[in-house]
């Protein structure tokens, strides 16, 4: 069972770096294109697709650690309390 915990522990991880790394990334293409003068509203859906999918990744974040603890037997896993500062995202 402590293995299952594990990755469970390990996954929550690479998904807080990968909701927090994809935002990033489109906010520097995003950079990239206006600092280039190409194409700005393009630049600007980018930052607001950068906003989204960083509300998305938390709003997932939120639930996947719900579902670790639960699977870790803990049937009072529902929280109101925001935990993304754990992760920094």
């Amino acid at each position: 069972m402590e293995r299952e915990d594990n990755v469970l522990d390990e996954l929550l991880i690479e998904i807080a770096r990968l909701t927090q790394a994809y935002p990033k990334a489109l906010e520097q293409r995003a950079a990239v294109i206006h600092a280039g003068g190409k194409d700005p509203e393009l630049a600007e859906k980018l930052v607001k697709a950068a906003d989204t999918m960083r509300d998305s990744g938390n709003l997932y974040l939120t639930w996947a650690k719900h579902y670790a603890a639960v699977a870790e037997g803990n049937t009072d896993a529902s929280s109101d309390e925001d935990e993304t500062e754990d992760f920094d995202i």
